[in-house]
C-alpha cells in the first residue's frame, strides 16, 4: 500500500514539473555568426516604424505604459549582464516590435455521461436493489475558438554599420487586450536567455 502511495506521489511530482516547464515561452533567434558579441558593452534604443496591416494581423495599439514596461524589463536584464545604456556612443542599437494576430483554434473536449443509479426489484428477497452505472465516455465535443497571439521581436543592430546582427522572438497567447506584466517578463526572459548562447 505504501509503495502505491509513493508511486502516485512521484507521478504527481513528475506531472507538476512537466506542466510548469511547458508553461514557459519558447524563443527563437537568428544571428550573424561572424560578429564578435563579446565586444558589446553598451546599447541604445531606436524607434521602429509602423508595419502595414494585413487582413488578420494588427500592430498592438501604442500604449506608453506597455512600451515602458517592455523597455524597462529588457534594460533590467541587459544591465544585470553588465551592459550599459549609452545614448551617445553605443555599440549596438535595439528596437522591439509587438505584433498581435488572431488565430482560430480547433478544440476537442471529451464528453462523458452522468453517473446514475437504477433501482431493480428483487422478487426473491422482496426488496429494491440499487445498481450503480459509472459515467461513460461518449466522444468529443469539437469547437472552434479565436485566440489572440502576440509576437515580441527584439532586433539588435551594429551602431556603426546599421546591420542587423541578432534578432530574437517569441509568440505567446494573450489573456487580455494588451500584454500583462507577467507575459512581458516571460517573453523578455525567454528571448534574452538566447542572447547568452
Amino acid at each position: 500500500m505504501n509503495s502505491i502511495k509513493h508511486m502516485l506521489g512521484l507521478l504527481g511530482v513528475v506531472l507538476g514539473i512537466f506542466v510548469l516547464t511547458g508553461c514557459g515561452s519558447t524563443a527563437y533567434i537568428q544571428k550573424d555568426n561572424s560578429y564578435n558579441f563579446n565586444k558589446i558593452r553598451s546599447y541604445a534604443w531606436v524607434n521602429g516604424t509602423q508595419k502595414a496591416r494585413g487582413d488578420n494581423v494588427s500592430r498592438a495599439r501604442s500604449n506608453d505604459l506597455v512600451d515602458r514596461k517592455i523597455r524597462d524589463k529588457i534594460d533590467e536584464r541587459l544591465q544585470s549582464g553588465g551592459w550599459v545604456l549609452d545614448n551617445r556612443r553605443p555599440d549596438v542599437l535595439l528596437v522591439y516590435d509587438v505584433d498581435v494576430q488572431r488565430e482560430n483554434r480547433n478544440v476537442s473536449n471529451p464528453v462523458y455521461s452522468m453517473p446514475s443509479t437504477r433501482w431493480f426489484f428483487n422478487p426473491y428477497a422482496r426488496r429494491y436493489v440499487p445498481v450503480y452505472y459509472p459515467s461513460q465516455f461518449l466522444g468529443y465535443d469539437n469547437a472552434t475558438e479565436t485566440v489572440r497571439e502576440s509576437t515580441l521581436t527584439l532586433t539588435m543592430m551594429d551602431a556603426d554599420t546599421d546591420k542587423t546582427i541578432w534578432q530574437g522572438w517569441t509568440t505567446t497567447e494573450m489573456n487580455g487586450r494588451v500584454l500583462s506584466d507577467k507575459e512581458i517578463a516571460g517573453n523578455v526572459k525567454a528571448i534574452l536567455k538566447k542572447l547568452d548562447k
